[in-house]
């Protein structure tokens, strides 16, 4: 399978035991529930960019509707919300899957900080992880995290992804260089956590 061959989804909705990861909506609920992830400074210190405004989350979510309507599409921008039978819950986070050369992605998600401790972060990640190698065809997913980020390290560690290194002054933030310490996993070393349950693979 080469880089051009890879599965494109339309409408992404992945359910878990907890959680639905789902399409973004040009609505103000969901806008107003990104902004309460990404305009909380404690929440965005470890991400590559800055606290962002109500009208930058707006510009956010329509991104997202625009990467979802690219052939291919190589851009999964998506919503974290509680998993509730009519999917009308409001996100408590965003999850997002960058496809990057052949049969290979990035894969990176941050959540509102009063759901933290839940291990809701592991979940996110398990839903990814069967989206990518089982549904998309993916061979190697990536992830990069500031290095004083342990919660998210211990999460990575924990679904199987391995340590490749440092990237030094990888990201300027806030004025300040700062390194990443990039993780990977491989189709052949994933290990499905739930495969019975269908984690990973969209939902009507």
């Amino acid at each position: 399978m080469t880089a051009e061959q890879v599965r494109t989804v339309r409408q992404v909705r992945l359910v878990g035991p907890r959680l639905a990861i789902r399409e973004f909506r040009l609505d103000p609920e969901d806008v107003l529930a990104l902004h309460a992830v990404l305009g909380d400074p404690e929440t965005v210190r470890h991400l590559g960019y800055e606290v962002c405004d109500e009208e930058e989350c707006a510009d956010q979510v329509e991104l997202s509707l625009d990467e979802a309507e690219q052939d291919p599409r190589t851009v999964y921008r998506l919503a974290v919300a509680p998993a509730e039978r009519d999917g009308g819950t409001p996100p408590i986070g965003q999850a997002v899957l960058e496809l990057e050369g052949t049969r290979a992605a990035s894969l990176g998600c941050v959540l509102r900080r009063d759901t933290w401790g839940n291990g809701y972060a592991g979940e996110v990640l398990a839903l990814l992880c069967g989206f990518g190698f089982g549904t998309l065809g993916l061979h190697r997913l990536a992830a990069r995290v500031d290095p004083e980020n342990a919660a998210s390290v211990r999460v990575l560690t924990r679904a199987g992804f391995r340590p490749e290194g440092r990237i030094r002054h990888d990201l300027l933030v806030r004025g300040a260089w700062r390194d990443s310490l990039l993780f990977s996993l491989l189709e052949d070393e994933w290990v499905r956590p739930a495969a019975a349950r269908g984690w990973g693979e969209p939902h009507p």
